[in-house]
């Protein structure tokens, strides 16, 4: 390995993810890349990831094809409403190891009033590792609430 290329290189696009969860944080750190219509969520794999093999974790995913279609849903519809998730599939066709890249590569395929259905192909240095499919429930922004007040 050459030593003017470090493994921590980042895609160009990327920049570090702007939101934040107690989910994620041990993974940092996460990258998100914005398109018109989605968000594409991207890291460089790490121990934490892996299960005790020393591959790529089922659940990190999982848990990454979720954030990014239901970020993708956000994204293609101006970030108005929130989502939760109501259904999420994943079928894992490969592996990836530590130093990989991952991108999670989504596409929103319909919006509407009450549903979003999302899809995305989860690649290792650009070869598809899984694909996954999600719905999600269009939820209304709540306005920040203090307890107590009315």
């Amino acid at each position: 390995m050459s030593t003017d290329t470090p493994i921590l290189d980042i895609p160009a696009g990327f920049e570090p993810h702007f939101r934040k969860s107690p989910l994620t944080d041990p993974w940092e750190p996460l990258y998100a890349k914005r398109t018109e219509r989605a968000v594409i969520i991207g890291l460089r794999l790490a121990k934490p990831h892996t299960n005790a093999r020393g591959l790529i974790h089922g659940g990190l995913i999982a848990a990454l094809a979720d954030n990014a279609m239901g970020y993708s849903c956000g994204q293609a519809t101006g970030w108005i409403t929130t989502f939760v998730t109501i259904s999420l599939a994943v079928d894992f066709v490969g592996t990836a190891n530590i130093g990989q890249w991952l991108a999670v590569e989504s596409e929103v395929i319909k919006t509407g009033s009450t549903i979003c259905f999302a899809q995305s192909l989860i690649k290792a240095d650009d070869v598809a590792i899984a694909r996954a499919n999600g719905t999600f429930r269009v939820v209304p922004k709540k306005e920040n609430v203090v307890p107590g007040r009315a």
